[in-house]
Order: C-alpha cells, then structure tokens, then sequence
C-alpha cells in the first residue's frame, strides 16, 4: 500500500514542478511582450521621447547638432565675436598667417579671415534655409494636390516635376542666375525654383499611400472636403518627411550658394561668403593656403553636420527604420 502512495506522490509533486515551470515561462513571455508593446508605443507619445531615443542610439547626430547650434550662435553673434570689420582692408597685413593678432590669418586684401569666416556663416545660413523652407513650401502643396486629384493635374505637375529634374541642378541654378542676376535675393529664387520638383514627387508619393488608408476614407464618406482632406490628414502626416527632407536639401542649398559664388554668380565681393572666400583664394593655395582652406573646412563641417542630422532624423521619425 505504501509503494502506490509513494508514487503517487513523486508523480503529483513532478506535475506540479512542471506546472510551475510552465506557469513561469508564460509569465516571463507576457513580461517580454508588455515591455516590447510598452517600448514601442513609448517611442511615438511625445517629442522629447523622440529626442532622447535619438540621443540614445546616435550620438553623431547629436554631435552634429550641437555643432550647428554653435555656426548658428556664431553667426547670429558676429558682431559681438568678430575682432575686426568685415569689408576693412589692411595691405600692409595682406596674406598673413595666423596669428595672435589674426587667428586664421587675412586675406588678399588684408582683412581678418575669422571676422569674415563668421559673416560668411549669415550668408550660408540664410541660403540653406529660406530657399530651403521656399521650395519644400512650393512642393510640399503641389505634391499634395497632385496626390490627392489625381487625373490632367497629377499629369500637368508631374511633367513639370520632371522638366525641372531632366537638368542638372547646378546648370539650371547657374541658368536662372544669369537671367536674374547677382543678389542674395535672387539666389533664394533661384535655389527654390531649382529644389521645388523632388520635394514635389516625394509628398505626392505619401499622399497617394494615406488617401487608401481607413481614417481617409472614412472622413470622404462623412463628407469632409478634399480642401480639408489634404491640409487636416494628408499634409500633417507628410510631416516627418519633410523635417528629414528639410535637414537633407539644406547642405545642398548651402553647396550650390558656395558654388555659384565661387563662379561669379552668387554674391559679389565685398559681400561675406563662404563660396567667395574660397575663390578669392585660389590663386593663393601655393603661398597662403589658409586663405581657401579655412572657408572650404567650414563648408564642409557645416555640409556633413546637417547631413548627419538628417540620417539621424530619419532613423527616428521613419517606422520602417525603428528597432
């Protein structure tokens, strides 16, 4: 009699153990997938979640961040940081190297490379982003009706798209500049008019995803306007795209500036730019190279900051790139 009692015993004891086990397991497995729920709805509550989530697993752009901060600071406190006036020249100085009294030298005409260095950083600052915010504007609209229409005026923008991108984009600029001529202002024209058309196809594209999703849908049933369709649902979504976009033709606008004015076609000296001081010192490279090298540094610092921003921006705000 023992013995099956025994037995019976070790079996219910064994029955228990595994159930126990069994019931641990699962535990841990709704732990597991209340905390991946829990992390991945954090990620979308708020913008400083955001911002930490990219602080977190990209430190170059957060480098790069702050490094814009600074250009920005730089530029906005010229006045107060530069040691010398912008335009004043000194041919007794000319081509020094830096120094004490010219910490990243002078130029051809005598003036202080870092006074001018930080004059310049307005100008590129300024063309990156009003022609910047210009053409996404211009883009971001057009793309959005094309999307959302659809029929003759999907085809008529479209087409219009694609003749503005059959052209090499520094050929085209330097073609608008020449029929408008020198000046910041036309330069932000010119840029805007040049970078409308990607921005364009890039919204038109999300627009055609979001008006097959339900909540679209819904409010064409209900009766909401396609006016307040594309500017309430439409557009709103096409938000993280167009901050990323927005970091992304930045640099680029900055390059193009650079260039036009490093052929004669941007600004015209005595202005201060980037673009300008490099041509200025070209002839130079051999005896003062500091005179191109500085500012060609500066772009290229600038340039990479804002594109390692983007990617960073992109990383975050893109679901499809999310861990």
């Amino acid at each position: 009699m023992k013995l099956p009692n025994r037995s019976r015993q070790i079996a219910e004891e064994f029955e228990k153990r595994q159930q126990e086990q069994e019931n641990k397991q699962q535990e841990s497995k709704q732990q597991a997938n209340r905390e991946y729920l829990k992390n991945q709805i954090a990620e979308e509550e708020t913008f400083f979640t955001l911002i930490r989530r990219l602080a977190r697993e990209n430190k170059l752009a957060v480098v790069s961040f702050f490094v814009i901060l600074l250009i920005i600071l730089g530029a906005v406190l010229a006045p107060i940081l530069a040691p010398y006036s912008f335009s004043d020249m000194d041919l007794l100085h000319r081509l020094n190297p830096p120094g004490a009294q010219h910490l990243l030298g002078t130029d051809e005409a005598g003036r202080d490379i870092l006074t001018r260095l930080l004059y310049g950083a307005r100008v590129s600052l300024l063309t990156g982003v009003v022609p910047t915010v210009m053409s996404m504007v211009i883009g971001a609209i057009l793309g959005v009706i094309s999307g959302s229409y659809g029929g003759w005026l999907d085809a008529l923008i479209m087409r219009l798209a694609d003749i503005m991108l059959a052209f090499p984009s520094m050929l085209l600029a330097m073609v608008i500049m020449y029929m408008l001529g020198d000046g910041l202002i036309n330069v932000f024209l010119t840029l805007a008019l040049v970078n409308w058309a990607s921005v364009a196809r890039i919204v038109r594209a999300q627009a055609l995803q979001l008006k097959k999703t339900e909540y679209v849908e819904a409010a064409r049933v209900i009766g909401v306007s396609r006016t307040k369709i594309m500017f309430r649902h439409l557009l709103p979504n096409c938000l993280p795209t167009l901050i990323v976009l927005f970091t992304l033709n930045v640099p680029s606008a900055i390059l193009t500036e650079s260039s036009l004015s490093f052929l004669g076609l941007g600004l015209q000296p005595p202005a201060a730019s980037w673009g300008l001081m490099v041509n200025a010192g070209r002839q130079y490279l051999y005896m003062a190279p500091w005179v191109s090298l500085v500012p060609g540094a500066a772009i290229m610092v600038c340039v990479l900051a804002f594109n390692f921003l983007g990617d960073g921006l992109r990383d975050v705000l893109d679901p499809h790139l999310r861990k």
